[in-house]
């Protein structure tokens, strides 16, 4: 059986005994924080400041290796790099750049998919590796650092039973899906990644040109704890550790079926549409479809197969679809569906939605017009059930503003060979590039909001698109914590006095 998913990342089959991942440095429980030393200074005089931490230059043999991110349809040539080793690191080059007058940008898992965490002749400040882990399981509290990728966070916490909402791409970055609102199988039970998000450590600007290390919380700075919960990509400052409201969770049901060809399309997508964002909150599901295959993929906590395919019911009984189901532990089911970077297309394509009605006949026809023309065998639509816990916002509230959609849906083409030329030079790039904008202008219609993770370039009004009427306080937020707009981007949020 073929792999197939959002991007190309879930496994047609997970292996349930799969050793969860062991992440140098980490360990579950009494690891040292990824804050930064009590006795650190929480800010520095106004004298000139040096980057400390590894760094990377032009001239250094790692720096191809290390300016690339995982989008390699995007190619920038940064002045340097500072992977961080602790706060104080992003301290100073946060600093160190405001005294220099250089352009910086924030990078954790190489993610961002218009790849606006780097920049040519600038700074970046990657925080990938800043990945120590404290966990209390008495109170169910985990502190992480803020270079854990999703991968590490779900297999780590597994170890003890545990669990917190993230996507289903291990090597994404558990800050920057956390802080843009963060959804994927466990969302509708546990709600988004930002809800269980009560605290954080984060690096902001400190008067003319130093920086300071702040805590957000419920108690400090609660107005830009609200902020990060769906708006902190990037914007606010530089999150150096999160801290998690964490759940038990000692096992998972992971289902998978499998129609061949489109010609089931209709009845499976209605079928899926006004089933699964009303099922039981523990079931979580994403519907693929791709030129000649159709997946869904469930995954129901605490819950067995029988119980799985019963909910499923409506949507498995149309034809015969290929159905496995197994029992395991989260954190092995988890790494059990990843597919390793370097089996994946170099470039990629996206366009993101959500929507608060279920699709109409014309709908689904026009998803199953563009899958039939789609580039490459790695092209997709693919949705996430919402509902459940996604409706209900956590104490202090978060920037998040969909919380009432039925569904989320991201048309997306991948194509390229790894390591080959670069995707402005792929003939296939301008195919596909087209094919979404002409995907995601068919479906617009049917769409209501779109996700700050999965950016829409070009798109007239991105900033109610993302954040609907939450995007006035978030000016007034940016306009107190980083009144001169150090941290900017194409889509970035301004400040209030802007």
């Amino acid at each position: 059986m073929n792999d197939f998913s959002r991007r190309g990342l879930l496994k047609a089959t997970a292996a349930a005994g799969a050793s969860a991942v062991v992440v140098p440095g980490v360990t579950a429980v009494g690891a040292a924080s990824a804050s930064a030393a009590s006795n650190e200074p929480k800010s520095v005089d106004h004298q000139p400041t040096q980057l400390t931490g590894r760094i990377v230059r032009p001239n250094d043999p790692g720096y191809t290796d290390a300016r690339l991110g995982w989008d390699q349809l995007f190619s920038h040539y940064p002045l340097v790099i500072v992977f961080a080793q602790n706060t104080q690191d992003v301290v100073n080059a946060l600093t160190w750049a405001r005294q220099n007058n250089v352009a910086l940008r924030v990078r954790s898992g190489r993610h961002a998919l218009e790849g606006w965490s780097n920049v040519d002749n600038g700074l970046v400040i990657d925080i990938s590796e800043l990945k120590s882990v404290d966990i209390d399981t008495a109170s169910h509290i985990a502190t992480v650092g803020s270079g854990l990728n999703q991968l590490e966070a779900v297999t780590t916490l597994a170890k003890q039973d545990l669990a917190v909402t993230t996507g289903t791409e291990g090597s994404v970055g558990l800050a920057g899906a956390t802080l843009g609102g963060g959804f994927g199988f466990l969302t509708r039970w546990l709600g988004m990644a930002c809800d269980r998000l009560v605290g954080a450590e984060i690096v902001v600007p400190s008067g003319s040109d130093c920086a300071k290390v702040i805590r957000a919380d419920l108690k400090d700075n609660s107005d830009l704890l609200w902020a990060l919960r769906g708006a902190g990509n990037g914007n606010f400052g530089i999150v150096t550790s999160l801290t998690y409201k964490v759940a038990p969770l000692k096992s998972v049901t992971y289902l998978q079926a499998t129609w061949n060809g489109l010609g089931d399309l209709e009845g499976i997508f209605d079928a899926w549409q006004r089933t699964a964002p009303f099922a039981d909150d523990r079931l979580g599901t994403q519907l693929e479809i791709h030129r000649k295959q159709i997946v869904l993929f469930a995954v129901l906590a605490e819950g067995t197969p029988e119980e799985a395919k019963q909910m499923l019911a409506p949507i498995l009984s149309i034809d015969s679809p290929q159905v496995s189901a197994q029992v395991g532990n989260w954190g092995d089911i988890y790494a059990g569906f990843q597919t390793p970077i370097q089996n994946e297309p170099a470039n990629w394509k996206f366009n993101s939605q959500f929507t608060n009605k279920p699709f109409p006949k014309k709908a689904i026809s026009v998803i199953a017009s563009f899958m039939q023309d789609a580039p490459t065998d790695d092209s997709n639509f693919f949705t996430q059930a919402f509902g459940g816990a996604v409706r209900r916002s956590p104490r202090g509230g978060t920037a998040f503003p969909h919380r009432n959609a039925l569904f989320y849906s991201e048309p997306g083409a991948g194509w390229g060979t790894r390591g080959t030329q670069p995707g402005v030079c792929d003939p296939l790039t301008s195919q596909a590039q087209a094919w979404i904008a002409e995907f995601a202008q068919a479906l617009l219609p049917y769409g209501n909001g779109a996700y700050v993770n999965v950016p829409n370039v070009g798109m007239q009004e991105w900033e109610t698109a993302y954040w609907g009427s939450n995007f006035d306080r978030l000016r007034r937020i940016k306009a107190k914590y980083d009144p001169q707009n150090v941290f900017q981007y194409d889509q970035s949020i301004p400040p209030a006095s802007c």
